[in-house]
Formats: structure tokens, C-alpha cells, sequence
């Protein structure tokens, strides 16, 4: 589909969707046109625990941006053989780091990953508590029209460990608690069709009025695509909602929920061009919204196959090897990595995996003065904590993830219920994201303060305070405020099964 074609086929179904104002304006079959906008969770359901996966969505692999992705992965095999081998050191054991090994040795080359913790994933890295259960860096879900990650899925022959669910959005309703209102794709609607009809099944977030008032908004996009996005670049979501006088209400009912997904901060911090990218992707790609969680730990079912296709292959994983100092020639290139033991690590090439805030940190003197090295002034990591909390009993749930349209919280989900290897039938475990925590990110209260930090291993890879910006320190991070604040926006989620005082469920751990 041409992308002209895909901007007018996308207007259609938006105009479709605002100008419809209830679906019985359709002539169709019932059941067809008449998904549940709303879940009460006011009775306990028999369903409500089950967990349910559906298969592999179709559309996944059959999109341009798959074949993009795919068509680079084969160039990485083909190459082998035809020019010389050359040793790669990566600094930083995360899935940017990782990744980068595996196609690398696919072409033939020998990557050396120097990770400084003794776990790897960065920001999908997990590790067990004393009682065994999984602590994990942050909630991860996959999405359809993640087509990179959907290839290395398949090249390492692991789909099978995605939990996809049902294509459908979940909101928690802020004016009604204990209320759940959805977005819900129609299977066999292609897109942008199916996301213009979830618009309109939906009639619980917004009005009519509030729908047409959004069009002029969305209409330079759907037309012109990534040229208008990448202009609004400078723009906050915020800023971009005002100059095209949409309504205030859209903020708290769509903008806060998506600004926090995407990017952990409040619409007023973030750039309206990392929404309509998102949205631009999702408009256009059938099963670009459906979410997958992967079966069990990140640590197992994502990264030991990863090691063990670049082992395989003559690469070379390390943990607890922290890089002390870039080493560099007079010229500016990389000279060696020193080793915070002493060692020195010499490759052929070098390649940086490491968060934006922890390389400037490693900046040579040399590369400060160059004007490449200084687009990385302006970026800086966004702070988020991860929860985990067990309770006594199970919570009435649903087998998805859930937005939770929080001040405090962004998303969450039950993984007792979503989740293969932390099913439990009798014990809900939600895991939640805590966002925005500090004034950088939007928030009035700079919740990284209240944090108190204890070192989970004694032969920890660095002594960086991690509240400056480092990422390599494994942490425990406990706090009653915290808990306390998440318990009284969780009362608001679950009234009838959780109370802040603790009357109701009571938190295991």
C-alpha cells in the first residue's frame, strides 16, 4: 500500500470513527459490532483468573517494516566469508548490546560483550530474591509493530515464548474506580480501518464533540506523514494540543496514559513527535497494537538464547567486566578499554551500548570538542521505578495490560495471570509502573529522594551513585512513602478488594 494511499485510507476510517456517534448507526450483526466497552469489576468472574493466549497475529511478519527488518538480518549471514574477521568489543550486556553481538557473528566477525553487571538485559535484565521469585528491571509487553524484535524472535527461534493476548486497549476509568473501558480491534479489519472502528465502539473516553475536535489535529498527519511528525519535534504534547485548540480532556483521557507508556514522563515534558510516531506505526499496521509478554524471565527466555547463538559462533559474553576508561590516540579513535580490574581489552572496532547517561560520563577529553559527540548534550535518561508487589489473595484482573490513567502510575499488569512461569491460581502479583518520579519527568514530588538504596551484591560493579545517573548498580529499592502512595492509587483501581490502611488484601511482600 502506497504511503498516499495509507494517509487517505487512515482519514477515511478516523472520519468514519468521528462522525459515527454509536455503533447501532452500522447495520451489521450484533455480536459483531457490539464488544464490551466497559468492565465493572464488581463481581468476581470465573474468567477473570484464567490465562488465555492467541496465536502468532497474522499481519505481524507480512508489513513493509518487517521486510525492511528481515531483509537487513539476511545481509548479516550473507556477508560472512567476505571480508576479514575482526574482533568487536561492546560495551554494555543490554538487548541493544546483545543484538548487536548476534549479527555481528553472523557476519562472521568475533564480538567480545563487556557487561558490568552480573545479570544481563539492561533495562530488560531480571534477577531472583532470596525466595526465588523474579525481580524484573520494568515492565516489558511486545507490540506487533516491533519489527525488529519480532525477527530476532524468529531467527533465534523463540516465538513460541510470546504470550500474545487479545488485540484490545484497557483503560482504567479515573471518574468511575473499579471500572475498565477498551479499545477493542475487530479481527479481520485491516488497519487503518480497525483502528478507526475501535475509536468509535468505544464510547466511555470521549464525547463526540471531543472526536471532531481532535480531526484538524491529526489530519497533517495522516496526510503528509513522517515530514509533518518530525516538525513537531520541538513541540510538547501539551503545546501541540493547544495549537490546534483540541480539548483539554484529552490529555487526562488519552495523552497522560500514552506520554507515560512511551516514555515515563507527563505530556507537558514530551515531544509530540514521539506520540504521532506511535500513532503513525499503530494507524497502519493491522496487528501493530497487539501485545505480547514474554512466557517466563527475561534473563532465561530472552538472553540465554542470545548468548548462546553468539557463543555458538565464536563470540564471547562477560559479565562483572566494567570498563573504566575509554582509552583513546592522539587522533581521537580508540586506543584500548581499560578494565576497572587493571586489564585491558584491544579489539579491531568498538561499539558503545550503554545509556546516554553513563557514556557521557566515559566522554574522552578528545571527543568533547567534536561536534558529533555534542548532539548527546541535550539527552538525558528519564528516571522510573519498577514495583512488584505480592498480595495474600487473588485480585480480580484481567489477562492483559492495563493503563491505569494514574497521577502516579502508568501501567500495570497482574503476571500471576499474563505470565506462564509466575502463574499462581491463588495469589495475585501486580507489577507496576511508577511514573513520573521526578520533577525532570513532570512530577511534583522528586520520588528518587525517598528511595533508599542498599547494594543486593557486595562485589557490585561500581561505587556511582546511581541517583546521578548511573544504570550498572543492582539495586533493592524499598520505601513505605512509595508503597503507601501506590497502595492509595491501587484502592482507586481495585475499591472492593484493596484498602491503603491494608484492611482488605494485605501486601505478602
Amino acid at each position: 500500500m502506497s504511503s498516499k494511499w495509507s494517509g487517505a485510507a487512515a482519514l477515511l476510517a478516523l472520519v468514519a470513527a468521528l462522525l459515527v456517534p454509536d455503533a447501532q448507526a452500522f447495520q451489521g450483526p450484533a455480536p459483531f459490532l457490539r464488544p464490551r466497552a466497559a468492565l465493572r469489576m464488581t463481581q468476581r468472574p470465573t474468567s477473570a483468573w484464567r490465562m488465555q493466549d492467541f496465536p502468532k497475529p497474522k499481519q505481524v511478519d507480512n508489513t513493509e517494516n518487517y521486510r525492511i527488518a528481515e531483509a537487513l538480518s539476511s545481509k548479516f549471514p550473507a556477508a560472512k566469508g567476505k571480508a576479514p574477521s575482526k574482533t568487536v568489543a561492546i560495551i554494555g550486556g543490554g538487548l541493544a548490546g546483545l543484538s548487536a553481538a548476534k549479527y555481528l557473528a553472523d557476519a562472521g566477525h568475533r564480538p567480545i560483550v563487556l557487561e558490568a553487571r552480573d545479570v544481563l538485559g539492561g533495562k530488560v535484565s531480571a534477577w531472583q530474591d532470596k525466595d526465588g521469585d523474579w525481580i524484573e528491571t520494568g515492565l516489558h509487553i511486545f507490540f506487533g509493530a516491533y519489527p525488529n524484535m519480532m525477527s530476532l524472535f524468529k531467527e533465534l527461534d523463540i516465538e513460541d515464548r510470546l504470550q500474545w493476548k487479545v488485540h484490545k486497549m484497557i483503560f482504567a476509568m479515573q471518574e468511575f474506580p473499579g471500572e475498565f473501558t477498551t479499545y477493542d480491534f475487530i479481527p479481520g479489519i485491516p488497519a487503518p480501518f480497525n483502528f478507526g472502528l475501535a475509536i468509535l465502539l468505544n464510547q466511555k473516553m470521549l464525547s463526540l464533540p471531543e472526536k471532531i475536535q481532535c480531526l484538524p489535529a491529526l489530519l497533517p498527519m495522516l496526510i503528509n506523514g513522517q515530514e509533518f511528525i518530525e516538525e513537531q519535534d520541538e513541540k510538547s504534547v501539551l503545546e501541540f494540543m493547544r495549537q490546534y485548540n483540541m480539548p483539554e480532556r484529552i490529555n487526562t483521557e488519552v495523552f497522560i496514559s500514552m506520554a507515560k507508556a512511551l516514555d515515563f514522563i507527563d505530556p507537558d515534558k514530551l515531544s509530540m513527535a514521539v506520540v504521532l510516531t506511535a500513532m503513525n506505526r499503530f494507524l497502519n499496521e493491522d496487528d501493530g497494537l497487539q501485545m505480547a509478554f514474554l512466557d517466563g524471565n527475561q534473563p532465561d527466555r530472552l538472553c540465554k538464547p542470545m548468548v548462546d547463538h553468539i557463543t555458538s559462533r565464536g563470540g564471547e559474553v562477560r559479565t562483572k567486566s566494567p570498563v573504566k576508561k575509554i582509552a583513546t590516540n592522539p587522533d581521537g579513535s580508540v586506543k584500548h578499554l581499560e578494565m576497572r580490574d587493571g586489564s585491558v581489552v584491544q579489539a579491531d572496532e568498538y561499539v558503545s551500548a550503554m545509556p546516554v547517561d553513563v557514556l557521557k560520563r566515559m566522554e574522552p577529553k578528545e571527543w568533547q570538542k567534536m561536534p558529533f559527540f555534542r548532539q548527546m548534550d541535550e539527552l538525558e535518561g528519564i528516571p522510573v521505578i519498577n514495583l512488584h508487589l505480592w498480595f495474600d489473595r487473588k485480585l480480580q484482573g484481567v489477562d492483559h495490560l492495563c493503563f491505569s490513567r494514574s497521577p502516579l502510575l502508568s501501567v500495570y499488569a497482574d503476571m500471576s495471570i499474563t505470565c506462564k512461569e509466575y502463574y499462581d491460581p491463588d495469589k495475585s502479583m501486580l507489577e507496576l509502573v511508577f511514573a513520573p518520579c521526578s520533577p525532570l519527568a513532570g512530577g511534583n514530588t522528586n520520588w528518587m529522594t525517598k528511595v533508599r538504596l542498599f547494594l543486593s551484591r557486595p562485589d557490585c560493579c561500581s561505587s556511582i551513585c546511581p541517583l546521578s545517573g548511573c544504570h550498572l548498580l543492582n539495586l533493592v529499592q524499598t520505601d513505605d512513602e512509595i508503597i503507601d502512595a501506590t497502595m492509595k492509587e491501587l484502592e482507586r483501581l481495585f475499591p472492593f478488594e484493596i484498602a491503603a490502611d491494608g484492611s482488605k488484601a494485605k501486601l505478602r511482600k
